[in-house]
């Protein structure tokens, strides 16, 4: 998997969570995903098309996501609900925004669209068939969260 296709989505997703929510994470080590339910209780899906088609989730644990839209809303959230969807799929809106823009600033064709919100634990995240998933987990002092990509050319 070409590291220049991921790095949009890595930075993205940082730089969305510290702006809207002061959030820093560290990297822990990427794996290639074999287990199918998603670890964390929500995620965002988003699709890609273009010089590449591809599937992106963000999957977040309980703990950070309830952080993150509390320090959002400025309100102390207490569970996952539509509320909570609901700013999962802005954040996931805004990572996709600064995607697209990244990816036409390095020369490619490539429109990244919210396709969804999944919510409940387990849950599963449908990407593309026969193409590997790889995991990159993530940690913060509030919980931890996990961007998973597949991406196949078109």
């Amino acid at each position: 998997m070409d590291a220049d296709l991921v790095k949009p989505f890595v930075e993205a997703t940082l730089h969305i969570l510290e702006t809207t929510a002061s959030t820093s994470a560290k990297a822990r080590k990427p794996y290639l995903k074999r287990e199918l339910p998603e670890k964390g209780v929500i995620s965002g899906v988003i699709e890609l098309t273009g010089d590449f088609n591809g599937i992106i989730s963000i999957s977040f644990s309980e703990k950070l996501i309830l952080a993150v839209v509390s320090s959002m809303f400025g309100e102390k959230m207490t569970e996952v609900n539509d509320e909570i969807k609901d700013a999962v799929g802005e954040m996931t809106n805004m990572i996709s925004g600064q995607v697209t823009t990244k990816m036409t600033e390095l020369g490619k064709t490539l429109k990244a669209k919210l396709s969804t919100v999944v919510m409940g634990s387990p849950h599963n995240v449908q990407f593309i068939e026969n193409r590997p998933v790889i995991a990159m987990p993530y940690f913060t002092e509030n919980g931890d969260f996990t961007i998973e990509v597949s991406f196949e050319k078109s």
